[in-house]
């Protein structure tokens, strides 16, 4: 090493040591590569990280972060090498990990809309009228499919004989938004091979007096005719799918997504890996399916994985969700008299798919919708292992929109953690399924932070960023619990890595951790909550890999 080298790397040392007083713990020179590669001035950088939250410059040596500190700090240790980007004052925060979503191998037909929203819930009426227009001016055996609500789950009329009589020669699936149940007609049922199969474990096809399905199929049922068109539709649609998925995570400042296992096969997974489409951290969370009498594996061939492609974990939905009234209470719905859900799978079966869990060394990711559920869950974890076992683990409940304030002590004790989904919060069920007294402990979300139990946040539906943060800092289904915007997004950033054994290497703005981050559209801590809608990331990282870059 020549004389000016060895002195440019003392140099690079002493300015780390004196930020590792200042910010925190800091690499060497040595450990990161030197100098950095690049680095970020001059923003309001929320680092999600307690022991320095706030700061205006980052450096970055390759895939890492070299240090967080003030401009003069950061700035002292670029070389003429070093890349610059001044932040104008922009808000940075870590690259958002969005820890439950769902992007599979894309549809195939014709799909329509009854409405902008996203959680639509037209009359049967008006969706039979769209399809028989669509089926008057479509080839014969091109799906028309469309997403519906309560109206039409809950219409005895919405059946498969009503739609064959308007599209005889199509296959129809009207596919209830929150992705539970489905009316299909004849040529659908038999696409999507559940016309005339028994029920699968944890499903159930609803049949008239002389034993033949109606159309409406619930749970696993659903599950399954999704999984088998699934993988039907080759690898071609998915490579489209995940390229979209891709660009949309990159422009909403994602930089890691734990996808649901949407109905992504192996085949179609190594495809999308061999395309080199993905652009950011895809950890793919295996949904395994059940028929009559067992349940199936499978993601049983191992699977490579990658700094930006990882299988792990293992997904069962316990019960459905208060939209359609499957998930479990412990109090009956306000507007079902004696009702109080069903569960999908019995006590001793859930103890068996804990203990499969278990032995594989499986994270279980656990739909869990109603608190008598939640309970049931609590009670099978600690009939397989000590809280101790599991702490490790981490079990998850996805959702968690009713883990009530008495069932807190035993989330923390058994390591639970819980994954919301802040569009869950714009369904107000105040004097419908709940009365007042119910919904008031429903949606608790601050509660949950409070008593200490993780909380993370993914989208489960649409992934657009500042909309999931302005729903959980307004909490429109209990305003009594609504997060912080510091909270929200630690839920967003920090806890989502937890919430995958992750928090080592990405979810705060700290040395040595990964370099993914997003440099925000506008200031997600002070703009009025409904502006928070409209923020995208102007520059995104992913391991100090840029994927979006449209600072002005």
């Amino acid at each position: 090493m020549r004389p000016e080298s060895r002195a440019r790397t003392r140099s690079l040392a002493a300015l780390l040591v004196g930020l590792t007083v200042a910010a925190g713990p800091a690499l060497s020179a040595q450990a990161t590569g030197g100098a950095p590669t690049m680095i970020l001035t001059g923003g309001r950088i929320f680092t999600a990280d307690s022991t320095r939250p706030w700061a205006t410059a980052i450096a970055i040596s390759g895939e890492r972060i070299l240090a967080v500190g003030s401009d003069a700090q950061i700035t002292a240790l670029a070389t003429t090498a070093t890349k610059r980007v001044a932040l104008g004052g922009r808000v940075v925060v870590p690259g958002f990990n969005d820890a439950h979503m769902h992007v599979g191998p894309g549809t195939r037909g014709t799909s329509f809309a009854t409405g902008d929203s996203t959680m639509p819930d037209p009359s049967f009426a008006v969706v039979v009228d769209s399809v028989r227009a669509i089926a008057s001016r479509t080839p014969s055996g091109t799906w028309i499919m469309t997403d519906v609500g309560e109206r039409v789950l809950a219409d005895p009329d919405a059946r498969r004989a009503m739609l064959d009589r308007v599209a005889p020669k199509h296959p129809v699936s009207l596919h209830g938004f929150t992705g539970h149940g489905a009316v299909l007609n004849t040529s659908a049922l038999i696409a999507a091979g559940v016309d005339t199969i028994n029920d699968p474990v944890g499903g159930w096809i609803e049949r008239d007096a002389s034993g033949r399905a109606t159309g409406r199929i619930d749970e696993y049922a659903l599950f399954g005719a999704d999984a088998r068109m699934s993988a039907a539709r080759g690898t071609a649609p998915a490579i489209r799918t995940y390229t979209a998925f891709a660009a949309s995570a990159a422009r909403n400042g994602i930089t890691s997504a734990q996808n649901m296992g949407t109905n992504t096969t192996p085949t179609q997974l190594a495809a999308i890996e061999q395309a080199d489409i993905l652009q950011l951290r895809h950890h793919l969370i295996p949904f395994e399916q059940t028929r009559a009498g067992r349940r199936d594996t499978l993601w049983n061939a191992a699977h490579r994985d990658s700094p930006f492609s990882r299988v792990a974990g293992i997904k069962w939905v316990l019960d459905g969700t208060p939209v359609e009234r499957l998930a479990l209470m412990r109090e009956p719905y306000a507007d079902k008299a004696g009702w109080y859900g069903r569960a999908n799978f019995p006590l001793d079966t859930l103890k068996a798919m804990l203990r499969d869990a278990l032995n594989r060394g499986q994270q279980p990711i656990l739909h869990a919708g109603g608190d008598s559920t939640i309970a049931l869950l609590f009670t099978a974890l600690r009939s397989v292992a000590p809280d101790s076992v599991w702490r490790k683990i981490r079990p998850r409940i996805e959702h968690g929109d009713n883990l009530m304030a008495d069932q807190f002590a035993d989330a923390k004790a058994l390591g639970i953690v819980v994954v919301q989904n802040p569009t869950h919060l714009s369904i107000v069920f105040r004097g419908n399924r709940w009365d007042e007294s119910r919904a008031s402990r429903s949606e608790v979300l601050r509660g949950i932070v409070e008593a200490g139990i993780p909380l993370a946040i993914g989208s489960d539906g649409p992934m657009e960023t500042g909309l999931n943060l302005m729903f959980a800092i307004l909490n429109p289904a209990n305003p009594a619990h609504a997060l912080t915007r510091e909270q929200a997004v630690i839920a967003y950033t920090r806890t989502s890595a937890y919430a995958q054994h992750a928090e080592k290497d990405k979810g705060t703005l700290a040395p040595g951790m990964l370099a993914d981050l997003a440099v925000l559209s506008q200031n997600i801590f002070t703009v009025p909550p409904p502006m928070l809608p409209g923020t995208t990331s102007l520059l995104t990282l992913v391991g100090g890999r840029v994927t979006r870059n449209v600072l002005p």
